[in-house]
């Protein structure tokens, strides 16, 4: 009897054992979706509402199991207003077959890990918002036939990695931001070897995908020369670019009929017989009639061409005929699939609204900017570009399109929203429309209107303010999004003295760059001015952060960052801002109830800011911290210092 019962205990415990493997590898899995749930903010279809109801993974929406019920073969959320970032942990899914997440609103970076599902098959991360390069582990993915990464705002070059996928037949990476050339190239070196001809092969990149089929990179911002390997590809697979070899790629079909036709006819001259043949009479007869009209035709054109130029000379009025080009002279293709979700305006609704663009609130030599009111709705910021056609190539058009996709992506109440935009071509017009804060600009404020309303507690209110806006732009959106000119005149105030960050003067970055033209791409200025690279942000964002710190002296102090007596405000500030007993004398003598501790809050930041080495600036999330942790705004702490405050509080709200 004690034989089948250790049998049987042999047996349990083996199955025990295998049970617990199970579980553990479903545990690995689970945590990984619960990590990928977790990234998830907004989920407005309730698609995942399955997933806190039942245990079981393999009933979950989205998810497929393998036939064993123990692994998880597929994630498909295709079209499931998903919002959120992709989380890292995917990574660990490692029998994932297919992960489609097309069509929703995931942000940031594709994480590196995703490189580690070796069984992948399909990765759809199409219609989304994700920024950043391409992760190079994404060539790690062996077995992946369909590659698709297209709308989004991915950056960088295209990894040289993607020509280890060796079993990709579909790759989608048209409508983004990539920049660089096309990688891949495909010759051959011929060479002897013991006397006997030998040819080597020298493959790269792309040219290694021997089984592509399908392949998109339109609408990005590719340079060079597309490879030799991809000229199966249709033409408009490269639309939208900025290749410098348009003849060679766009006209290779027209090409090679023409080399055709020339083929055809030595074929056909070598077997037809030159002799002299009789032509017929009625047809002698045709060909001097055509030629007699087109003689007489002839004749009649310099006639009246004469005539007109006579008639000119005249009247003592010399106008050179010059054809003024166009955006359709161009051979590229414009993509207004970019700005489909973007509201656009009409330049009557615009006119109308800005009563005949005669309300100018800003102009500069490249844009002016108008006040107006839309029908029935908010007040408007207009801004207008002044450029003429012919100073506005096609990679303008792509850039203009691709910053009024991205400014459509800022949504923080300390930065102004934009609302649409007005694209014509006759007359020729590109128009951005903000809302429009109406309490005008800080500088106005400070220096032109009554200093009393901004009291010191408003100040202070616009101060963190101002850092959330930073805040937000420098870390928040990737990546960084910058000011362009970060003065008191970019930021507006709403009726409540809330801030509101402006670059009108961002435009003029786009404007200046048409001057050079076609020429400034072919020089690599695109991946230099467009397609900053990660140096150029960073420079860009610690001039952003000494530029927050000038503005905070200016709003404490009430004075102009510079002024012919008083020279630059910062070297006027560093006497005091060394000694703390001095702190004091930066303050506007206008203002009162100004606390000791939120002053030398605002000089610590305003000290860091300003330090001369960049590098040592903090981040944008260390200040705003500082500010908001060391100065206290509520309406308790500010009428527990003074019972003159229910005045100035009164003010404030």
């Amino acid at each position: 009897m004690r034989f089948p019962t250790f049998l049987h205990l042999l047996l349990a415990t083996q199955m025990g054992y295998l049970f617990l493997e199970t579980l553990s590898v479903q545990e690995e899995e689970v945590s990984a979706l619960k990590a990928f749930v977790g990234a998830i903010s907004e989920d407005p279809l309730a698609k995942l509402s399955e997933w806190s109801t039942s245990t079981d993974p393999c009933r979950w929406y989205g998810i497929k199991c393998s036939d064993s019920k123990n692994h998880v073969i597929s994630l498909n959320f295709a079209n499931s207003s998903l919002k959120g970032f992709l989380a890292p942990e995917l990574g660990s899914l490692n029998s994932l077959q297919e992960l489609i997440l097309n069509n929703n609103l995931f942000y940031g970076a594709i994480p590196k890990q995703i490189g580690m599902l070796k069984n992948l098959r399909v990765l759809d991360l199409s219609v989304n918002r994700l920024l950043g390069p391409i992760p190079s582990e994404i060539g790690d993915l062996s077995n992946i036939t369909t590659l698709n990464l297209h709308f989004n705002g991915l950056t960088g070059s295209i990894p040289l990695e993607l020509g280890n996928l060796v079993n990709l037949a579909a790759l989608y990476l048209d409508r983004n931001k990539l920049g660089g050339p096309i990688p891949g190239s495909k010759s051959s070196n011929s060479s002897t070897v013991h006397g006997m001809p030998i040819s080597e092969s020298n493959t790269t990149g792309i040219c290694l995908l021997t089984k592509l089929k399908v392949a998109d990179f339109s609408y990005n911002f590719l340079l060079g020369k597309v490879p030799t390997c991809l000229e199966y590809l249709p033409r408009t697979s490269f639309q939208g670019n900025c290749f410098q070899d348009e003849d060679s790629i766009y006209h290779r079909i027209s090409a090679k009929n023409q080399e055709t036709a020339e083929e055809t006819y030595e074929l056909s001259g070598g077997r037809i017989n030159h002799q002299s043949l009789k032509e017929p009479v009625w047809l002698l007869i045709l060909e001097v009639f055509t030629g007699a009209v087109f003689v007489i035709f002839f004749i009649t054109c310099i006639v009246r061409a004469a005539t007109r130029c006579k008639s000119k000379s005249k009247s003592n009025v010399v106008i050179p005929w010059k054809r003024t080009p166009t955006i359709k002279d161009h051979k590229i293709a414009i993509d207004d699939g970019l700005l489909k979700t973007m509201l656009r305006f009409s330049r009557q609704e615009l006119e109308v609204a800005c009563e005949d663009f005669s309300n100018i609130i800003g102009s500069s030599p490249d844009s002016r900017v108008y006040k107006g009111t839309l029908k029935d709705g908010p007040e408007i910021a207009v801004i207008s570009l002044a450029v003429s056609v012919s100073h506005w190539p096609i990679c303008l058009e792509l850039c203009f399109q691709k910053e009024v996709a991205n400014l459509s992506r800022l949504n923080h109440e300390n930065t102004s929203k934009l609302l649409g935009y007005c694209k014509e071509d006759e007359p020729f017009l590109r128009m951005l429309v903000f809302e429009y804060a109406s309490n005008g600009t800080l500088y106005e404020h400070l220096h032109y209107g009554d200093t009393g309303h901004l009291s010191w507690l408003r100040r202070l209110k616009i101060a963190i303010g101002v850092a959330r806006g930073l805040r937000y732009l420098h870390t928040e959106v990737q990546p960084p999004f910058t000011i362009s000119e970060l003065n008191s005149n970019a930021v507006y105030l709403t009726e409540d003295f809330s801030p509101k960050l402006v670059d009108f003067e961002r435009w003029a970055t786009i404007v200046s760059k048409s001057d050079n033209g076609l020429s400034y791409l072919s020089n690599g200025g695109l991946n230099n001015g467009f397609l900053e690279n990660s140096e150029t942000r960073k420079m860009y964002v610690q001039g952003n952060t000494y530029d927050l710190g000038v503005l905070l002296l200016e709003l404490i102090s009430g004075r102009p960052p510079h002024c012919k007596d008083r020279g630059w405000i910062v070297n006027w500030a560093m006497e005091y801002l060394q000694h703390p007993d001095k702190l004091s004398m930066l303050v506007d003598p206008e203002l009162k109830n100004v606390k000791p501790g939120d002053l030398s809050v605002l000089c610590s930041v305003i000290s860091l800011c300003i330090d001369p080495e960049p590098s040592k600036r903090p981040s944008m999330q260390i200040l705003c911290a500082m500010l908001e942790d060391g100065i206290d705004i509520s309406v308790g702490a500010i009428l527990s210092e003074s019972s003159l405050a229910w005045a100035e509080l009164a003010l404030a709200v």
